[in-house]
């Protein structure tokens, strides 16, 4: 048995080690006896007896009803997914977007603020708080285990704004150690466009893709990407910055006269419904879009695009003209495609990747992080350890 081979160790390291085992039975099974879950996490009887009753006063696990049976039924326990909650949030100029999620993913709540241009960092950090605070206070029953933030910029490995041209006043802030003061929970943070790349690989139009890049079209351009189904960020996080390149021309004419119209899904249909002035717009802005896409793609020789913002909503009238003009300079053109996800797919991304970290920190190494993301999580209060404290009131840290 796993507790009593380590026997004679460190007994806060074995009492971790043995409640990690117990939740990974669980998380993803059907109900089980404490029988069942001791054969199936190799621990004695006793051990598991003692972990259940901590995790149940936790609030991770639950007992349930009994199944009809002759004589004394065996006690049955399941993983609770909504013993704890995630909160995701997608940080842009003018709104933010929030999504509120259990553990196994599946979406509660969500809404939008609009935010007001004219303030101060402080101003902006602030009515991001608020929003959130707002969507926690209409569920009193939320535990909030982790929180994400997607913003428009380069971002450090923990968490650190380097550079945002979208939002000046954020650069050089330390958005985790201010986002874990707002809710008692470790906050992560990562780039727009790599989160609606977590986004798409998990829930979204490149489900199975291994190596694929995520643009971000509409009110600003952005590109993240995935190589061997982790998201590469770069020494830096810089990867998929190609937009940085004036010669490619993502921040030209040709690209505002689509983004700034007043209908960019009208300007689409009517392009492709004929209409020649319309159509040359398109065509100007697919050439240049597919440039920047081409450098990234003659790269990393992907599987899939996947376009992504407000400008995939156009669908195949935005995907198609693009696909025209990678097919005349890439020499293996991957598949393009719309996303699925629409405008949420940042926000869910910050669910996923909160999930990811809770799940670190509730199953240790055997947790993952798509990303290999370092996030820094800076506990409410203090520095150094995440603010979860699922084990019986030890502190767990997170990256």
């Amino acid at each position: 048995m796993n507790d009593t081979a380590l026997t004679g160790g460190d007994p806060t390291l074995l009492r971790r080690l043995n409640t990690e085992a117990v939740l990974r039975v669980l998380r993803t099974a059907e109900p089980m006896t404490l029988t069942q879950i001791g054969k199936a996490a190799g621990l004695s009887r006793q051990t598991v007896d003692v972990v259940i009753d901590e995790l149940t006063e936790g609030g991770w696990i639950e007992q349930i009803a009994p199944e009809r049976t002759v004589g004394r039924p065996a006690r049955r326990y399941r993983f609770r997914a909504e013993g704890r909650h995630v909160l995701g949030i997608d940080i842009g100029v003018t709104g933010a977007t929030y999504l509120l999620a259990d553990l196994d993913g599946t979406v509660l709540a969500s809404s939008h603020v609009d935010i007001a241009t004219d303030g101060t960092s402080e101003d902006r950090l602030e009515a991001v708080r608020l929003g959130g605070a707002a969507l926690l206070a209409d569920r009193p029953d939320v535990r909030l285990g982790g929180l994400a933030l997607g913003v428009p910029a380069i971002v450090d490995a923990y968490g650190l704004v380097r550079l945002s041209t979208p939002l000046p006043e954020w650069n050089g802030l330390d958005l985790v150690a201010e986002a874990s003061t707002w809710f008692g929970c470790a906050a992560h943070v990562e780039n727009d466009a790599n989160l609606a790349a977590l986004a798409e690989h998990w829930q979204g139009a490149a489900q199975g893709a291994t190596d694929f890049i995520q643009l971000i079209a509409g009110r600003r351009s952005g590109a993240g990407m995935m190589l061997g189904g982790r998201l590469h960020r770069g020494r830096g996080g810089a990867a998929g910055e190609i937009g940085a390149l004036d010669v490619l021309g993502w921040e030209s004419e040709a690209i505002d006269v689509i983004r700034n119209a007043p209908d960019p899904a009208g300007l689409f249909a009517d392009a492709r419904a004929g209409d020649a002035e319309a159509a040359a717009r398109v065509d100007r802005f697919a050439r240049v879009v597919a440039q920047g896409l081409a450098a990234m793609i003659l790269t990393v020789n992907p599987d899939l695009v996947v376009i992504g913002g407000g400008l995939s909503q156009a669908g195949e009238a935005v995907t198609d003209p693009i696909r025209t003009h990678l097919d005349r300079i890439c020499l293996d053109p991957p598949e393009v495609t719309a996303s699925v996800l629409g405008t949420e797919a940042v926000s869910l991304g910050a669910v996923r990747l909160a999930l990811e970290h809770l799940n670190v920190s509730l199953f240790g190494s055997h947790g993952t992080a798509s990303g290999g993301v370092l996030s820094r999580a800076v506990p409410a209060g203090g520095a150094g350890t995440g603010a979860l404290r699922p084990f019986g009131g030890e502190t767990t840290a997170v990256g």
